[in-house]
């Protein structure tokens, strides 16, 4: 029963995943007179491009579009760090000493071969 259940959680899972990447992967529009339709790249002189300012319509539109794609990534940033296996605070303190530890000894030999090597230099061309 709880194999079952745990089965179907994954797929639900895996269900809402496949959501999000069809939903990143469609494609953004753009508003009436953004630079599409005729012309290359920029767009020609009837396409919209930089011979025409924008009417406050589209500012206000193009506007809404940029506010409800930063509420989406918002959304989720947050849902990707629910995902997130933090580590605990005792973790965090193991980790730390692991790091000290190893940087003071990378520190220590790498002191200790230059001042060998340092010394094996000088005493070189000394003689």
């Amino acid at each position: 029963m709880d194999q079952n259940r745990a089965t179907k959680r994954l797929l639900a899972k895996q269900q809402a995943a496949a959501e999000r990447d069809r939903a990143r992967q469609a494609p953004i529009t753009k508003t009436a007179g953004a630079g599409g339709g005729k012309g290359g790249r920029f767009g020609g002189r009837d396409a919209g491009g930089f011979g025409r300012a924008q009417g406050p319509t589209e500012k206000k539109a193009d506007r809404e579009g940029r506010i409800k794609r930063m509420v989406r990534f918002l959304r989720e940033v947050r849902v990707e760090l629910k995902k997130v296996a933090w580590p605990s605070r005792n973790e965090v303190f193991t980790y730390t000493v692991v790091v000290l530890v190893s940087v003071t000894f990378v520190t220590l030999v790498t002191f200790g071969l230059d001042y060998l090597f340092g010394k094996g230099v000088l005493t070189f061309f000394k003689s």
